[in-house]
């Protein structure tokens, strides 16, 4: 027989029963928090704060007023209307009004042709030109102006719609002036005028 096996029990012994000097320290839980984290903390949140506002400024809004369009130069807008009573006018037939805007030394260049003066052009092209344009619907597209000093020029893109039924056409145009101030009124010493049969479905 095997001699019975004595078991042996060991317990754990309680904190309560050691020594105070050799008791765990037990950890304290803080309710309070330690000012230089809460300073840091107050920092933290002030700088996200700035920075969420700087964001805000910057944010265009949506009820801001467009900028106005800047005015434009009054030289410019007088080297303009001259160019717009002279088409006026050649399109009635005015010619007293084409003589007064045109310089007496005008040159005008049109088709590969040349016409050197006022009276040249008045007693050629000015005529037939005034016929054409009389009967035919002008489309203004875009104009173009720069002025400097007592000389400004003027560009100008249009349509043209000319003729009845079969026979009618539209031309795209372009046109510019090249103006000169002279005793404070503006004399058109230059045009140019070039066309070119519009295709059709083009916009």
């Amino acid at each position: 027989m095997r001699p019975a096996r004595h078991r042996m029990t060991t317990r754990r012994p309680s904190l309560r029963n050691l020594p105070t000097s050799i008791r765990p320290a037990r950890r304290r839980i803080r309710t309070d928090q330690d000012p230089a984290m809460k300073s840091t903390h107050f920092a933290l949140a002030a700088a996200l704060a700035l920075v969420a506002g700087s964001i805000h400024a910057h944010e265009p809004s949506q009820h801001a007023a467009k900028p106005a369009a800047p005015a434009m130069d009054p030289a410019m807008q007088e080297a303009i209307a001259v160019v717009e009573q002279f088409g006026t006018a050649l399109k009635a037939a005015d010619m007293a009004t084409v003589t007064r805007l045109l310089d007496e030394r005008v040159l005008i260049l049109e088709s590969g042709g040349a016409e050197r003066s006022r009276d040249e052009y008045l007693g050629h092209h000015a005529i037939s030109d005034a016929a054409f344009l009389g009967g035919a619907t002008i489309t203004p597209k875009q104009r173009t102006a720069q002025v400097y000093g007592d000389t400004a020029w003027v560009g100008s893109e249009s349509e043209i719609r000319a003729g009845q039924g079969k026979d009618t056409k539209t031309l795209l145009s372009t046109e510019t002036m090249v103006l000169r101030r002279v005793s404070g009124a503006w004399k058109i010493v230059h045009i140019h005028w070039s066309s070119r049969p519009k295709k059709a479905g083009a916009p």
